[in-house]
């Protein structure tokens, strides 16, 4: 599933290419996604005008000049393409393959040059529709500050581990309390801060705190500098792939020597919740 960083990269590829420009037609090929697509889905967009596009968390935002929002999330497998007049596409998704099979091809955005395509076999992403800025703002109650923002500093992330038994891998793959982070980058933040991942969420002193908040925000932005992480194969609009993966400290390494200076210690794989989980013997002990 795409992290933080992909999902941005998607917003800046989409921000240059749709923004301020008119959707002439939709056309829905499947309605049954995570979340169905409703029967008026066409006709409340067409003719409108994508004034901005925003991100919060892994959640794409479609700003109308109709005051309608229509929040987007990629799901497992959905992938944006772009086709121009002469049919050539390009992935804005962090994964996926270049080839376009038409079978998922869910909805087809027309505007007056291109076609922007939504296609996701596995249909775990969805559309939804926002149609004020209180509908906007109650949608996203439900999720916590994202790692990258100001609200998660070592403050709020105190009051989280308050308490709390739960592991502090999968407290900080909780969206509820911290949003944006996914597999990836919490293996990737741990590694850095020295924790493991198993720890207890309320055994985890003041340091290992300001660790935590300290690496969120260098490795999220480290990563979207980098265009996201590639895991398959990824070209964004630039035609540039994603590049993080080759900074990856611990993430996919298992049985590899650490990659930090004077640490003679191995990386082995666990899992937690169904989820790989790659941890240093010695670094993180």
């Amino acid at each position: 599933m795409p992290e933080l960083p992909e999902v941005e990269i998607v917003r800046q590829s989409l921000n240059r290419q749709v923004k301020n420009r008119k959707i002439i037609n939709i056309q829905v090929n499947n309605r049954n996604l995570r979340l169905k697509v409703p029967k008026d889905f066409e006709q409340i967009f067409k003719n409108a005008v994508i004034e901005k596009i925003q991100r919060k968390s892994k959640y794409l935002i479609l700003v109308f000049n109709n005051n309608l929002y229509c929040v987007i999330h990629l799901g497992m497998s959905g992938t944006l393409h772009f086709m121009g007049l002469k049919k050539k596409t390009t992935n804005l998704s962090f994964y996926g393959s270049q080839s376009l099979p038409k079978k998922h091809n869910h909805i087809i955005f027309r505007f007056k040059n291109f076609k922007l395509i939504y296609n996701d076999p596995r249909r775990f992403g969805f559309f939804k529709i926002l149609k004020n800025k209180s509908e906007y703002l109650r949608f996203f109650t439900r999720i916590g500050p994202e790692a990258i923002s100001k609200e998660f500093n070592k403050t709020y992330l105190s009051k989280i581990l308050k308490n709390r038994t739960k592991n502090i891998k999968n407290l900080l793959l909780d969206q509820k309390l911290v949003s944006g982070l996914g597999n990836i980058y919490v293996n990737e933040i741990l590694f850095q801060a020295k924790i493991n991942p198993f720890k207890k969420s309320y055994l985890i002193n003041l340091e290992e705190n300001k660790r935590i908040v300290k690496y969120s925000k260098i490795i999220l932005k480290k990563a979207i500098d980098f265009g996201g992480s590639s895991i398959r194969d990824f070209k964004g609009i630039t035609g540039k792939s994603g590049n993080f993966q080759s900074e990856f400290k611990v993430y996919d390494r298992a049985k590899k020597r650490c990659s930090r200076n004077n640490c003679f210690g191995q990386i082995s794989r666990k899992i937690i919740s169904n989820r790989s989980t790659f941890i240093c013997s010695v670094c993180q002990k």
